[in-house]
């Protein structure tokens, strides 16, 4: 047992990431039976979807499970109240202040969690009260932070400032992966990449493909002016290097970001004109598997890692 292990009675200090459009029930349910954290990813779900899909995990696993809210997003309060309702025990809050909804949670004896980038915002969640911290670093796909620090370089600087459990993400989807930023000081990691290539990932099956043949250099962070995300190098990713020859305005970037392009792209599998959202970390990801083979080859690589590192002799 560790901090991360203890405080979500799970067997490995894993947590599959919340990821919209990949992270429903069946991901969910079968990261937590094969003893990992799952969680939904409530922010590509309307309300009654959420409820729904909190419904079908809970009948789908005796195991805990969680559920990831961006705080951003609209309907936030019913939300909420679907997850009190609803007696989920774990929420990973993100994008936004962890002061406005970690109180009103914690009263409700719910586990809060707040994703950062930086140890800024770290020591801003740790004195919301939240209960562990996941650090993200710059190679993590999907909305990323604007300090633009990578998790190798994140993890010890935000563990130097904090005194609550610590949780690593971005680039990290193996066992040796999960070895390094433990040294580092993390107590156990977020995984978002490597599950979004799993059998039970709620994502399209073309944009699974889609993963394991992307190479180093196939994602960049782009969008800076409206919020960083890093994606594919696809049509749409050029449009978007297109129009930033002409120095566009943040107005003319969201017209052409228009509406659901995200949902075209994971959900929807329109790989040409979709927004692709994937980490770096997806040059090492080769294959399609279900979630209990990933968290036992990365519990495998982990301890064969581990028994090397001991053995090494300066």
């Amino acid at each position: 047992m560790n901090k991360i292990t203890s405080l979500f009675n799970i067997k490995y200090p894993i947590i599959q990431g919340g990821m919209i459009w990949n992270s429903g029930y069946k991901l969910a349910s079968a990261v937590s039976n094969a003893g990992g954290l799952g969680l939904i990813g409530a922010g590509s779900m309307y309300p009654e979807v959420l409820r729904d899909h909190i419904q079908k995990c809970k009948k789908a696993t005796d195991k805990p499970f969680g559920v990831n809210v961006p705080m951003l997003y609209p309907n936030i309060e019913e939300i909420i109240n679907i997850i009190v309702e609803e007696g989920v025990k774990i929420v990973f809050t993100s994008a936004g202040n962890p002061k406005t909804w970690t109180s009103f949670l914690k009263e409700k004896g719910i586990t809060v969690v707040h994703v950062v980038s930086s140890s800024k915002f770290a020591l801003k969640a740790q004195e919301a009260g939240v209960d562990a911290i996941v650090a993200e670093g710059f190679e993590a796909g999907g909305h990323n932070g604007r300090e633009e620090t990578t998790t190798l370089t994140l993890i010890p600087m935000v563990k130097e400032q904090i005194s609550i459990p610590l949780i690593a993400a971005g680039g990290i989807a193996t066992g040796r992966g999960m070895l390094a930023v433990m040294v580092l000081g993390a107590d156990g990691v977020q995984v978002g990449s490597r599950f979004a290539a799993s059998t039970e990932s709620s994502s399209h099956d073309d944009f699974k493909k889609t993963i394991i043949e992307v190479e180093e250099g196939g994602t960049q962070v782009t969008l800076k002016e409206l919020a960083p995300v890093r994606l594919i190098k696809n049509k749409f990713y050029n449009d978007v290097q297109d129009l930033y020859t002409k120095c566009p305005t943040p107005e003319e970037l969201k017209t052409l970001l228009g509406r659901a392009r995200a949902k075209r792209g994971m959900f929807e599998g329109d790989l040409v004109d979709g927004e692709l959202e994937i980490g770096q970390i997806a040059g090492l990801i080769h294959d399609i598997k279900p979630a209990a083979n990933i968290i036992e080859d990365m519990i495998t690589e982990f301890k064969i890692a581990k028994q090397e590192v001991a053995n090494f002799k300066m």
